[in-house]
């Protein structure tokens, strides 16, 4: 699984070109970020491809010292069920 860095998404094409997978962010302040929609195509679902996702975002915030506050749905269940990942956590 090859994700595609953007300032505000991290992402994954499938073969015919079309996104199968996203994580999206929006900068809260100059030193946090709001987790606020995971994506995953049918066609990927059961295979840990949103936890993949969050695991690259979080290692992406860590590198550029980010704190995160979880909105959507999903990104609040992977944080609690990631506790080594809580000092991300704003």
């Amino acid at each position: 699984m090859e994700f595609i860095y953007e300032a505000e998404r991290i992402y994954v094409k499938g073969e015919d070109g079309r996104m199968e997978a996203e994580v999206t962010f929006h900068q809260r302040s100059d030193r946090a970020v709001s987790i606020d929609h995971t994506y995953v195509s049918p066609e990927l679902r059961g295979q840990g491809a949103a936890g993949k996702l969050m695991a690259a975002a979080a290692r992406r915030f860590r590198q550029r010292e980010l704190k995160v506050v979880p909105v959507c749905s999903y990104a609040v269940a992977w944080f609690q069920d990631h506790p080594e990942e809580a000092d991300l956590l704003k």
